[in-house]
């Protein structure tokens, strides 16, 4: 980085311009934009989550007090909360949401050999969907319940690393296994997913297309049993059979056999049932692997606790999805920053490190080694860790 640039400068050098003004150029996001464009509104966005502003007045009151500086953010107009307001209601997400597809590229590409906590060389997705809660009166456009409103957050996670690679907000009533329709698919590859994805119909298409899912049984699924494998009761498995469907809708949807893995778990004495296409793997392997899902669960934790997705900026569902995408924009340019600079520390604080350094003119590097051994005393045990140190 070039000596007297802030960290927020250096920070935003990672953003490839071309790819951010490709995205802009797409939906016309400029269009009939002669002072504040959608780099001016993506920089103050970022900026207000990465210092965990609460409100657009908060924001300007924060960028006006560094005015002189921020030219050399690249914040070249005036910045006023009308002004954001008016962009985050009229500028289209999907801008911002192409923008975090670029990002999630950069952040596999580098990601690709962090380990699993399985040991496979297979590229292994976690599915799952988070309500993301907002007040009825104030969004009635997302209504979820009678007197309640909430999009949801359907989420591929990519295990190495943690990174998000299909994201969609939907409404909240919708059901999670609706993800499965549009999602590509990729050949041997492995999904994992809980029970409220079991539906056979979507299900086959992973054995159409050569991919391979692990999910969790339900109640009231009738299987007739074929062959059974050898089992060693020590590692917890219980049981290991390749199964059929009993009811003729059920084998309608799903004709091919299934695996079914019944498994006790050693800490807490749970017993837990298994079904996959995968017939290769050992069923240890296949119980572990769903252990791993827990993962998208950290993650859907970690970005409401680290991130602004919980208050809103504006109220329309053009600034709910713009904002919403941001964030996790930042998320992944983060986690790029981290991993081409080598950093040795969690995201969590090399968060904490990037808000309250900002606007100092000091590498990014020294920035962390400077501040960062101040947290070193501190237990951040119940913080969330999705990159290990």
């Amino acid at each position: 980085m070039l000596a007297g640039r802030t960290v927020f400068a250096q920070l935003m050098a990672h953003v490839s311009q071309s790819t951010f003004q490709r995205c802009v150029a797409r939906y016309s996001g400029d269009y009939k934009a002669s002072r504040f464009s959608c780099w001016d509104q993506y920089l103050c966005m970022a900026f207000a989550q990465l210092t965990y502003r609460e409100s657009l007045r908060d924001i300007e009151a924060c960028l006006r007090a560094v005015q002189p500086k921020l030219y050399h953010l690249g914040i070249r107009a005036r910045v006023a909360r009308s002004t954001i307001a008016d962009a985050n209601e009229t500028r289209n997400w999907r801008i911002y949401a192409d923008f975090a597809q670029g990002l999630i590229r950069a952040a596999r590409v580098l990601y690709v050999d962090e380990p699993l906590a399985v040991d496979l060389a297979d590229t292994v997705y976690a599915l799952d969907a988070t309500i993301i809660d907002l007040c009825l009166s104030v969004f009635p456009w997302a209504r979820y319940r009678r007197h309640d409103a909430a999009v949801k957050l359907h989420t591929q996670l990519d295990l190495r690393g943690s990174i998000p690679t299909i994201v969609q907000i939907t409404e909240g009533k919708a059901a999670d296994v609706t993800f499965l329709d549009e999602l590509p698919l990729e050949a041997g590859a492995i999904y994992i997913m809980d029970r409220g994805y079991v539906d056979f119909e979507r299900l086959h298409r992973f054995t159409d297309e050569a991919a391979f899912f692990v999910t969790r049984t339900k109640k009231g699924i009738r299987f007739r049993r074929r062959t059974s494998r050898p089992v060693d009761f020590a590692t917890g498995v219980q049981s290991d059979h390749t199964v059929g469907l009993v009811t003729a809708d059920a084998r309608r949807d799903y004709p091919a056999p299934l695996r079914r893995v019944r498994y006790v778990d050693p800490e807490t004495k749970k017993r837990l049932g298994f079904l996959t296409n995968n017939f290769a793997l050992p069923a240890i392997t296949i119980a572990h692997l769903y252990k791993s899902r827990w993962h998208v669960e950290l993650f859907f934790k970690w970005i409401k606790q680290h991130l602004r997705i919980k208050a809103f900026y504006g109220t329309s569902e053009n600034a709910v999805k713009t904002q919403i995408w941001i964030a996790l924009s930042v998320y992944l340019l983060v986690a790029i920053v981290k991993k081409r600079l080598g950093l040795d520390l969690s995201l969590y604080k090399l968060l904490q490190i990037l808000s309250v350094t900002l606007f100092e003119k000091t590498p990014i590097s020294i920035a962390v080694f400077d501040i960062g051994s101040q947290f070193d005393q501190i237990d951040d045990g119940n913080q969330l860790q999705l990159f290990d140190l």
